[in-house]
């Protein structure tokens, strides 16, 4: 390898998203997804090794603890390949393509993702977390098979291209108007998936199900299902009360390794707080539930004060601290009573369900609320002298990036919240918010997806982030009646249209712009995840707008 070889050094320090520069002082002579690494595996004739992942993984720490922090795997990882590492929540469109690749190829998917690929992008074989000894294995086969049966590798990357091609353009678009009955049907079906014992739907692990909740709320509102409205209650409390809900500071994680929301994995993300402050936010407004109102104002506050940077708000905690799973936010009896004493001690563990064998690892409890004891004072009291000495502890790391999308998520969030609890400092905050992503976010009058300490990346909005932060703008429409909300949204919108509509199938969206940059294909999927699909987040934005100004969109 030439030292003139633009792909021998590592170069993520010049990254713009924490989770690339996190891997800056690798062995491993990473680069970003860029042309040149594209072009340098086409003149050293190497495949590519793809690597995605994003800072709040704990396996994507475990991996890169084990392998890529190790001189003999990054010799192997430099000598057989060019190596590039992608931040998912910079670059959506390149996880996206590539993790249906993993998925057709495995029959699941996670990250870290590792692909490999032809220097034209093509992948040809994808997994996930591979410990130290199997990844060695694993590069010197894929190495030998590509020097040695080119030919095949050449077949099976144009047969998964092929097929991906295929998968994408199998979801139609467009059809006709959704009918009443429909949307009956399918709440029908959610609800036989219900979990009538700790609530939310299906088995471990155990994700906090926000647009099906949502979904359930609106369905009351339209007909008045006591089934719906049931669900809601049950799961929502059963939420609020677990492990999974941050009994000190608020803030939910992302999800719960149990049925009954006890042992969350304990990383928390902008994305699943604001989508569940919205629809505890909607409960709220709608029933004027206690709890509902309490988790409102708890989760708005954990976004306030442990998201937000300046004005915006930043992407995510990690699980880990210290490199401990969970350990900010677990207690023992034992230390309970240091910080609380003989009297409060113990009464804090019946409160909080912490015992002497522990619910989580080494014998520590993850904090659960039961019930509401009758003394509210001394909860008060109790709560803030453990979040006090919580903060003492080692704390989580923080992925300071601002994403658009996400920050559009938490500006409706924060809208709705703020009237379902009249308060208007919330209010205030998402025209903060929206007011800097604005200013920030917008280059030459198209949306970029994301900045990091007020600097903008490079990478190109895709259709999620034009949609949910239009959401978010008339929110703040319909909340304050000033055109220059509407105005910004509506840009939004044209732009939208404009750009990631198909033109040959009315109905159907691509995910990534026309004039963005081509990947092995154009992403189009309509498919809700985590997060709403961009092609359901466009729908909603375009009908909001169309019913605010009577357009016809």
């Amino acid at each position: 390898m030439s030292p003139a070889d633009p792909a021998a050094t590592n170069t993520l320090g010049l990254a713009t998203s924490p989770y690339l520069r996190q891997h800056a002082d690798n062995p491993v002579h990473w680069q970003q997804w860029t042309p040149e690494a594209l072009a340098a595996a086409a003149e050293r004739d190497v495949p590519i090794l793809l690597s995605v992942g994003y800072a709040a993984c704990h396996w994507c720490h475990v991996m890169a603890h084990e392998s890529f922090e190790d001189v003999d795997v990054a010799a192997a990882m430099n000598a057989g390949f060019v190596c590039i590492k992608v931040d998912r929540e910079e670059r959506p469109d390149i996880d996206a393509v590539y993790m249906n690749a993993t998925v057709a190829l495995n029959g699941h998917g996670g990250w870290p993702m590792t692909c490999f690929l032809t220097p034209d992008g093509r992948p040809f074989f994808c997994g996930t977390y591979y410990p130290k000894e199997g990844f060695l294995q694993l590069l010197s086969a894929v190495s030998t098979t590509w020097r040695e049966r080119r030919g095949e590798v050449e077949e099976a990357s144009d047969r998964i291209a092929g097929e991906l091609r295929r998968l994408s353009s199998g979801l139609p678009g467009g059809g006709p108007s959704i009918a009443p009955q429909l949307c009956d049907h399918a709440v029908a079906t959610v609800l036989e998936d219900r979990d009538a014992v700790h609530g939310g739907f299906g088995g471990a692990p155990k994700f906090p199900p926000s647009a099906l909740l949502e979904a359930l709320l609106r369905h009351f509102e339209r007909t008045g299902s006591p089934e719906a409205l049931t669900a809601v209650t049950h799961t929502g409390n059963s939420m609020a009360r677990g492990g999974i809900f941050d009994q000190l500071g608020g803030g939910f994680a992302r999800y719960s390794v149990d049925n009954a929301w006890v042992v969350p994995h304990f990383e928390k993300m902008l994305y699943d707080n604001a989508l569940l402050l919205r629809a505890y936010a909607h409960w709220a407004r709608r029933t004027a539930d206690p709890l509902a109102r309490r988790v409102t104002a708890a989760t708005a506050r954990f976004l306030l004060v442990e998201l937000a940077d300046g004005e915006m708000f930043t992407s995510s905690l990690d699980a880990d601290a210290d490199g401990r799973e969970g350990s900010t936010y677990v207690w023992t009896p034992a230390q309970l009573n240091e910080v609380l004493g003989p009297d409060d001690g113990p009464w804090a563990a019946s409160v909080f369900a912490v015992t002497e064998g522990g619910t989580f690892e080494h014998g520590t409890s993850v904090l659960q609320a039961p019930a509401d004891p009758e003394d509210s004072q001394r909860l008060e009291r109790v709560r803030a002298a453990l979040l006090t000495a919580r903060l003492a502890r080692v704390q989580p790391g923080r992925d300071d990036k601002v994403v658009t999308s996400w920050n559009g998520l938490a500006i409706t969030a924060l809208a709705e919240a703020s009237v379902a609890l009249d308060e208007p400092e919330l209010a205030h905050a998402a025209m903060r918010c929206a007011r800097t992503l604005l200013g920030l976010h917008v280059v030459d009058g198209r949306l970029r997806r994301a900045s990091l300490g007020g600097v903008v990346g490079d990478s190109a909005a895709i259709l999620e982030d034009y949609a949910m932060l239009a959401t978010g703008l008339l929110a703040l429409y319909q909340l304050t009646a000033e055109d220059t909300w509407l105005t910004a949204a509506t840009h939004l919108l044209d732009t939208a249209l404009a750009h990631f509509a198909d033109p040959q199938r009315p109905g159907r969206w691509f995910d990534t712009a026309d004039d963005a940059e081509q990947l092995v294909l154009r992403p189009a999927d309509p498919l809700d995840g985590a997060t709403p699909s961009g092609a359901s987040s466009i729908t909603e934005a375009l009908l909001t707008a169309a019913h605010l100004v009577d357009g016809d969109r």
